[in-house]
């Protein structure tokens, strides 16, 4: 009987053991899941919404002419802050910002895809920490991602997660990778050209330079730390590459397929076998001291 006991306490040991190993990967891979769900329905809500899609990027491009941009990146805080306003007092007919890009109850502004570190996430408005644990955030207080001249969006998402993948690998991204952005039909990409690691009260990093059309990712960094911010930005590439425009509104390729399915199906196959040994002995000896 002693052997058995001893036989199911390693089984659970190793069972736990392994849950322990996987559990932010399985975590990871279902977070994915649940995010690609998002942005395959995006395509659809904005086809649906009201005002129509063309209205709702004219009324943000507008919103953007009347922006005054800035952030503050918070010490010992995960995101940013914007500090951009405009005066709806004075412009009664602009929308708020949580009005400006709104499909559906969720509020999802937009979709990013970084084909480079296997990125695809749905975009909402803010930066909250309800927001970022869901996917990415567009930084209020900059430009509405809608492009444009003297235009600079601000895309942040949180990094270190042990649930979530999210923007982990930004530090992997190098100049000359594209990102594209796709909100309310209108595809933008923009390829990198500049990375740099800032302090967390720079605020110079990410204001509008004239006549460009920019777009910047941040998130924490070094991993787990959070003392700094990494930044890469890209300049959009005009016109959009056809096989941009192309994989627009296309379901998620992502999640990929979960390596650690057969790896715990092998583990529990082990476990399962080593206790059918262990059984199998532990009654064969009962047999025999029986006799």
């Amino acid at each position: 009987m002693r052997r058995l006991v001893s036989a199911f306490i390693i089984a659970l040991l190793v069972l736990a053991g392994s849950g322990l190993i996987l559990y932010p990967t399985i975590a990871s891979w279902k977070s994915q899941w649940d995010q690609s769900k998002v942005v395959d329905s995006y395509a659809n809500l904005v086809d649906h919404v009201e005002p129509d899609r063309r209205e709702q990027v004219q009324e943000a491009r507008q919103y953007n002419d009347l922006l005054a941009s800035g952030a503050v990146v918070g010490s010992n805080e995960h995101v940013p802050h914007g500090s951009g306003v405009v005066d709806l007092e004075s412009n009664p007919d602009v929308l708020p910002y949580d009005q400006q890009l709104k499909a559906g109850e969720a509020g999802i502004m937009g979709r990013i895809r970084i084909p480079s570190i296997d990125v695809d996430l749905p975009i909402y408005h803010g930066t909250s920490e309800e927001t970022l644990l869901k996917g990415a955030g567009h930084l209020e207080g900059t430009s509405l991602p809608v492009g444009g001249d003297s235009t600079r969006t601000v895309i942040t998402a949180h990094r270190g997660l042990p649930e979530a993948t999210l923007f982990n690998n930004l530090d992997q991204v190098k100049e000359g990778d594209t990102f594209t952005l796709e909100v309310f039909g209108e595809v933008l990409t923009y390829r990198v050209f500049f990375t740099q690691v800032v302090e967390p009260q720079d605020s110079q990093a990410v204001l509008v330079e004239p006549g460009r059309d920019l777009a910047t990712l941040i998130t924490c960094t070094p991993l787990g730390v959070n003392s700094h911010r990494i930044l890469v930005t890209g300049e959009r590439i005009i016109p959009t590459p056809a096989a941009d425009v192309d994989s627009a509104g296309q379901v998620s390729e992502l999640p990929r397929f979960p390596w650690w399915l057969p790896i715990s199906i092998a583990v529990l196959l082990l476990i399962a076998v080593y206790l059918g040994r262990e059984i199998v002995l532990y009654r064969r000896e009962a047999r025999v001291a029986n006799r």
